[in-house]
């Protein structure tokens, strides 16, 4: 249902109807217009936030339409009620919301039309197509989004007319209403035929295709991160733009849901969103030689079986989750892992994943994680992350400790002594499913908050208005130079956004300078000691880990990433498997500090972070961070070079090895062997046609 206010709205708009109804039959036309405003109200307000019940009112045949057809065949029983059947305004009224329904459907054709007319069959980033096809500009955003609501919603003022008349007893203001009403509603299907012209849309899908195998041609791209999935997942590609932006190779992205386009976070790399598959088969993609797959589904086959590149898994974290030993793994040329935790992890497992073909490559996204830098200055409140994973797709305890272990470990920590500061970050996808994960959060969140505020009331605990006044005024400065700079992402449509698509890598780079100290001002902006609730992109998980002493987590990448940081942590065995049979069963826990549900053993934690003198895990964490994370020299991204190096000679001796003494010739005269492999094209109805081999 949403919000509060969501759920406020939806009843005021169901109870409205029945109100219309009985104002109609009473008759009184205040009560009906006062019913007709709520109505009016509440729909659009449940629109705006995009409210789940909203949206599933036209499976039960209550859409807006028909909602709108309701609220005027109640005016007319009004009418009818009040004696004024034969009156013009009656008939008046009936002839303008026929004639209106009428202009309905010319509307939502045109606006179909021309959504379906501009939508091309790709859609891409950092790609320059403005010299190779002719885009025209969107239609203004104001006709075509929420296009049905806007049209319906004129039908506002000839109601408002019409209950005026009613009350008056005159029909002057009934008609001014109907004309306005039908003027509005003609105008805008007018404003809509000039853009169904041909030379208001892109080029035919061929043309586009073409122009797109003429970039690649072009721009030669050797290495492609392929990503497929819902928005939700996004943040699975997004953590490897960095990575992809400092290879040695030249780098594509190649996305398949037009909607991942819109989470997508800047890059200076190339993106191409191809959601059909035949598009992306039919592709030229000769030049490439690694194919990088982020994660394990099933479109990732219209790209596996081209044969002329090397394929590589490389996965969206490193964790001992059974997703992290996925048997599907085996259909690739070679599974990177971050260290050897990973490829042992296959070997115990025995999906079918060779141990030849796993190579250690580090996690190039940890560089940002600073180490420990030794204990905390005297007089600093401490700080531990906890940071648990989400519920899952089904109820395994083990999954995450919100649900039994989280209430419990936030309560120790806020009632350490000595005292620590919390900061709770949770999981975007937590309570997503399961409503009682749901509820635990919001427990944990209010416990969070309420401490916060008893330990801002408590004497002990001081602080500096003055240096926290001055920082919120830099995040205001830093985030308006942002929303400069960052504006709208998105232009009038997915055409428009293609063509002027081309990212300035100087705005690129003053931003990411920006969004750096935006995380500086941040931690400075409120008191050392306060507990913090952090949710939203900002500040970032590894920000949390960098300010943090210590972190409790779940089994997941979260607890990978932050061994990076060499600083103690621990996590809990919801599943109560026993701490022996944890350690064996999760790599990555056996240099952490063990939590049961109680979250009784967390002063051994803390213990570590007031004393790292005394950590008595300190060399553990050392020797489990190289075990799973690889050595720090060289670094990661080196040895990611390196591995994409290797696969794409392995790749190009295997495709000289397939050229037949002919080809091969013919190539070589012309100093282009590789040209001399297309791959197979696929014809529209998805055969491979083999002629142009």
């Amino acid at each position: 249902m949403g919000s509060a206010a969501e759920l406020a709205a939806a009843a005021l708009m169901t109870l409205g109807f029945p109100a219309l109804m009985l104002a109609a039959i009473v008759p009184s036309v205040p009560a009906f217009a006062a019913a007709a405003a709520v109505t009016y109200l509440a729909d659009h307000y449940l629109h705006h936030k995009g409210s789940y019940l909203v949206n599933r009112l036209s499976k039960v045949r209550a859409g807006l339409s028909i909602r709108f057809l309701i609220r005027q065949l109640l005016l007319i029983l009004l009418l009818a009620r009040l004696s004024l059947a034969d009156n013009l305004i009656y008939y008046g009224a009936i002839a303008c919301f026929i004639a209106f329904y009428g202009l309905q459907a010319p509307h939502g054709a045109l606006v179909t039309l021309i959504r379906s007319r501009r939508r091309m069959p790709v859609a891409t980033r950092n790609v320059d197509l403005t010299a190779r096809i002719r885009i025209p500009d969107a239609p203004p955003r104001g006709l075509l989004h929420r296009s049905v609501e806007k049209m319906l919603h004129l039908d506002l003022f000839a109601v408002t007319g019409i209950m005026i008349a009613a009350g008056l007893e005159t029909s002057v203001p009934g008609f001014v209403g109907i004309g306005i009403t039908m003027a509005l509603a003609v105008t805008y299907v007018a404003l809509l035929l000039p853009f169904v012209r041909s030379t208001r849309i892109p080029p035919r899908a061929e043309f586009v295709l073409d122009a797109v195998d003429d970039w690649l041609a072009v721009y030669k791209p050797e290495t492609v991160l392929y990503f497929s999935g819902s928005k939700d997942s996004a943040y699975q590609v997004n953590m490897w733009l960095e990575t992809m932006e400092q290879l040695d190779t030249r780098p594509l992205i190649i996305l398949r849901e037009r909607a991942m386009l819109t989470n997508l976070a800047p890059t200076t790399v190339p993106v191409i969103c191809v959601p059909g598959g035949v598009h992306l088969m039919n592709m030229d993609l000769s030049t490439v030689r690694v194919a990088l797959y982020a994660a394990n589904v099933g479109k990732n086959i219209h790209l596996l079986r081209v044969p002329t590149m090397k394929h590589v898994f490389i996965g969206h974290g490193d964790s001992d989750k059974l997703a992290s030993v996925n048997p599907y793994s085996k259909v690739y040329d070679e599974v990177w892992t971050a260290g050897r935790a990973g490829r042992d992890r296959y070997a115990i497992a025995d999906v079918g994943v060779r141990d030849d073909d796993i190579v250690e490559v580090g996690r190039p996204q940890l560089a940002p994680i600073r180490t420990r830098q030794g204990p905390a200055p005297e007089g600093t409140v401490p700080t531990v992350l906890y940071a648990p994973t989400w519920e899952g797709w089904d109820d395994n305890p083990g999954n995450t400790s919100i649900l039994l272990a989280g209430e419990n470990i936030v309560r120790r920590l806020v009632t350490a002594d000595p005292p620590v500061r919390v900061l709770y970050k949770p999981h975007p996808f937590t309570g997503t499913r399961s409503p009682l994960a749901k509820a635990a959060h919001q427990r944990i969140t209010e416990l969070v908050t309420r401490a916060a505020a008893e330990r801002a009331a408590d004497p002990r605990f001081t602080a500096d208005p003055a240096a926290e006044t001055a920082a919120r005024a830099e995040l205001a400065r830093i985030e308006a130079r942002l929303d400069a700079l960052v504006g709208r992402t998105e232009k009038g449509d997915e055409a428009e956004a293609s063509r002027d698509g081309m990212l300035d890598v100087a705005r690129h780079e003053e931003t990411a300078r920006l969004r750096t100290a935006w995380d500086d001002a941040y931690w400075r902006s409120f008191p050392a000691w306060e507990h913090r609730v952090i949710t939203g992109a900002q500040p970032r998980l590894y920000d949390c880990f960098n300010v943090s002493d210590a972190m409790v987590s779940d089994i997941s990448s979260v607890v990978s990433d932050f061994i990076a940081s060499g600083k103690p942590y621990a996590v809990t065995d919801s599943a109560e498997l026993g701490v022996e049979e944890f350690k064996r069963q999760n790599t990555a826990v056996r240099a952490a500090v063990i939590l049961s549900n109680s979250a009784a053993e967390l002063e051994e934690l803390l213990a570590a972070v007031r004393d790292p003198a005394g950590d008595a895990l300190a060399e553990d964490r050392k020797e489990l961070k190289q075990y799973l994370l690889g050595p720090d020299e060289p670094t990661s991204i080196d040895q990611f070079n390196t591995a994409v190096a290797n696969l794409s000679a392995k790749a190009e001796t295997r495709n000289v090895g397939q050229v037949s003494p002919r080809v091969a010739a013919g190539a070589e005269d012309e100093g282009e062997l590789a040209e001399a492999m297309p791959a197979q094209r696929m014809t529209a109805s998805g055969d491979t046609d083999v002629s142009a081999g």
